[in-house]
């Protein structure tokens, strides 16, 4: 039987573990809720498009995509985005209709609670 160990990107099992500690310290569940999502295998991790960003968000929203945020669609709102990845075109896309790209640790700095923030996966 083979172990399961976990994320190997290094700089992701960091970021599961300040997550872990953060919601222990804040008393904020949220965070650890994203660490478990973050902590699946590589095939159930989620990829989130722009699209759906559209469709499930209103404007001046703030949002947590623990995973990729992709560029496949239109945006016509304005939200800030927290996620653990960006793909290129989705940061322009982001930023061009005047909302904000954020590293989940970003967010935790502006909102420590998780307050008002919806979780999209």
């Amino acid at each position: 039987m083979v172990k399961r160990t976990g994320p190997t990107n290094p700089y992701l099992r960091q970021e599961i573990e300040n997550l872990k500690k953060k919601s222990i310290e804040l008393k904020a569940p949220i965070w650890k809720d994203i660490a478990k999502k973050l902590a699946k295998p590589t095939r159930q991790r989620i990829n989130v498009n722009l699209s759906d960003i559209q469709r499930h968000v209103d404007n001046g929203e703030t949002i947590v995509v623990p995973g990729v945020v992709l560029a496949s669609g239109v945006l016509s709102k304005k939200v800030n985005v927290a996620a653990w990845r960006f793909s290129t075109a989705a940061k322009e896309k982001i930023k061009n209709v005047g909302g904000e790209c954020l590293t989940i640790e970003n967010l935790i700095d502006k909102n420590p609670k998780g307050s008002n923030v919806k979780i999209i996966s």
